[in-house]
């Protein structure tokens, strides 16, 4: 089979190399899946370069959500078990882990809403509490993580304010639903957030950025407002000054999701059952901006690793035109 492989940390650009290896054998409770499409998530980045807190040995396959096909015929989802991960042909998974791709998403989209929809979800209503009425301020929101949460957030009757860089972004955003849509490039985003709401500021604001986009939202969160820290996609990471979070009378809130599927997998079962629903209704539907074939993974990889992608780039092992289910 073709494998994208990294032999030594770096660029994802730089240390991807496409090859032909022999399929994954799967250990004790695990299942060899054919891989129909692998979503690209900011982590695949970090596992190249070595920053990420799982380091996989070398040499191993990046891909860590995928669509895949059992040996039975079945579509599901699944976290590719490293180092075989899913931009290959083929990946092992956890078989008690695997979930049913919904029949309302082609392969692509069903790939997209895994990682990034749990965390939403477990986010705004697990660790936030959002509430139906409350505003609700995505950072990234045309990016894969935020776009979900923009989805979940107008899904959940909440008024929703995007933050994104550049006007391309921005069209992306205001295409999702986002009630108010804030360039950062260009907006000063503490007024705009603060006009939008009457001066209350965001009630519930989803961090997957960190560095400014934290010290920003510090500025412009609501009485009793929950700032929910996602990850930190910019590079920074911020210290909180816990002197404000008191004097403010706000929470800042941390969501690890990966933790719920060892802590509480029943509650990622729920959840799932609950994203297929809203799917099969229309109200949520991953933005998949790319699929590419399995060749050009790399340079696919780069792209989200720079941030100049929107919504989610998927690998499609067949081929593009394969992506349908």
């Amino acid at each position: 089979m073709q494998a994208w492989r990294v032999h030594e940390n770096g660029e994802p650009g730089e240390v991807m190399r496409l090859e032909e290896t022999d399929a994954p054998t799967p250990g004790a409770g695990q299942v060899l899946l054919k891989v129909r499409a692998a979503n690209i998530n900011f982590p695949d980045a970090l596992l190249c370069r070595g920053q990420y807190q799982v380091r996989p040995p070398l040499p191993f396959t990046p891909g860590v959500e995928i669509c895949g096909e059992t040996e039975d015929g079945r579509r599901v989802l699944a976290n590719p078990a490293l180092p075989y991960g899913g931009f290959a042909e083929y990946a092992v998974a956890d078989a008690a882990a695997l979930l049913p791709a919904p029949d309302a998403l082609d392969d692509a989209e069903a790939a997209a809403l895994h990682i990034g929809y749990q965390t939403g979800w477990f986010g705004l209503h697990r660790r936030a509490a959002l509430q139906p009425g409350e505003t609700l301020l995505v950072h990234a929101a045309a990016g894969g993580v935020g776009s979900a949460a923009v989805q979940l957030g107008k899904a959940a009757g909440a008024q929703v304010i995007g933050v994104v860089g550049g006007p391309e972004k921005a069209r992306v955003a205001e295409e999702l639903g986002c009630d108010v849509v804030i360039d950062r490039r260009s907006d000063d985003l503490i007024s705009v957030v603060k006009e939008a709401t009457g001066g209350r500021g965001a009630d519930v604001v989803y961090d997957p950025v960190g560095g400014d986009a934290y010290a920003k939202s510090t500025k412009c969160v609501a009485f009793e407002g929950r700032i929910l820290v996602v990850g930190f996609a910019s590079g920074a990471i911020p210290t909180p000054a816990l002197n404000h979070a008191l004097v403010k009378n706000y929470s800042v809130v941390g969501l690890h999701w990966g933790l719920y599927n060892t802590k509480d997998p029943e509650a990622v079962r729920r959840c799932h059952d609950t994203l297929t629903e809203l799917a099969a209704k229309g109200a949520i539907k991953p933005l998949v901006s790319e699929r590419v074939a399995l060749k050009d993974g790399a340079a696919a990889v780069q792209r989200v690793a720079d941030g100049v992608t929107t919504g989610r780039v998927a690998i499609v092992p067949a081929g593009p035109e394969g992506a349908a289910a």
